[in-house]
């Protein structure tokens, strides 16, 4: 059983509903009716019934419920619950029933603050910012998280290093730049992450050009730095750094430039040290080593939205509606 395949069934031993407000796209069409064939969750598509059937023509979607924003029966609730989150922000009722009826993924996020659904997958077709803000405004960071972030579950397949190839990749899709602080918050969170989704301890590498001192530069002194404040925070964390890749998940290289350390050739959840970094990393592994590339999966949220990169594919959205589910159930 491949390691998707065992978040799947995770996600059917407690079902959840999902919302896609992507429902003009055939890619996330073609997951809902995956989805709902394999029972990994209830769907909810957000549009007209009549371009989701022309749109889904040949798949079978008739387990999904459809909502169409502009007609829901409860839209009154949910303008006045909108008004109330975002009044101290200029919202009135005449911008909320614009907002609920024109951007799906708001509604959508409206729809797991009323309790009507567990989570949200979006960004097929939509930036990231497009998906990142409503669920800020509405739903906000987790109880003691100072900043939302993103990471890539990445399984590579062939692959000796990380739990036999399976990682996680943080942040590749949200901090641009984070100082030490929030870099050490990500280290946090993504382990917790990685053990959420694997069942396996977290092995934190905090990456850089740099290990232990090999190299001289500002770059390398905030990494230095969100190392020292993750291992304060973090005590019981498997964690260290700075290492470069190489270092950080090959155990020969590990051995010798970092001989001391419990992470170094072992790491499976790699942290890097800025948006640029992870981005390209990710990008590189999946394309090249024709790697599972699963997210971004927001992490830091009061409840789980999660984002699609736009290059996906309907197999790449089913997963994260799994891992999405899964994160429902915790």
């Amino acid at each position: 059983m491949s390691f998707i395949d065992t978040i799947k069934e995770r996600a059917r031993k407690d079902i959840k509903t999902i919302v896609l407000p992507e429902a003009e796209d055939r890619r996330v069409l073609e997951a809902a009716a995956t989805t709902l064939k394999e029972g990994n969750a209830k769907v909810v598509l957000l549009g007209a019934q009549a371009d989701i059937d022309k749109l889904g023509e040949g798949l079978d979607l008739s387990g999904a419920k459809v909502i169409n924003p502009k007609e829901f029966e409860n839209l009154q609730s949910y303008i006045d619950k909108l008004v109330e989150l975002r009044a101290k922000k200029g919202m009135t009722p005449e911008l909320a029933r614009e907002a609920l009826t024109t951007d799906y993924t708001t509604f959508a996020v409206m729809m797991v603050k009323m309790g009507d659904a567990d989570g949200v997958v979006s960004g097929a077709c939509h930036s990231t910012a497009n998906t990142l803000r409503p669920c800020l405004q509405i739903l906000k960071t987790a109880p003691g998280v100072k900043s939302a972030s993103a990471f890539f579950l990445m399984i590579v397949p062939d692959c000796e290093y990380g739990d036999n190839g399976v990682f996680v990749f943080s942040d590749c899709g949200l901090c641009q730049n984070p100082d030490p602080e929030q870099l050490a918050e990500i280290a946090g969170l993504s382990a917790k992450s990685f053990k959420l989704l694997t069942g396996n301890e977290a092995r934190v590498a905090m990456l850089s050009h740099s290990s232990k001192g090999s190299a001289k530069h500002d770059d390398v002194t905030k990494v230095v730095e969100a190392t020292r404040i993750a291992k304060e925070t973090y005590p019981d964390l498997c964690l260290d750094g700075e290492l470069q890749l190489d270092a950080a998940i090959v155990p020969s290289v590990g051995k010798s430039k970092a001989p001391d350390s419990n992470v170094a050739g072992r790491a499976n959840t790699l942290i890097f040290p800025d948006l640029d970094a992870g981005n390209i990393g990710y990008k590189l592994v999946q394309r090249l080593a024709k790697a599972e590339a699963y997210g971004p999966v927001m992490q830091g949220i009061a409840a789980p939205v999660n984002d699609l990169s736009r290059g996906c594919f309907a197999e790449d959205i089913v997963g994260v509606i799994a891992i999405t589910a899964v994160q429902a159930q915790n």
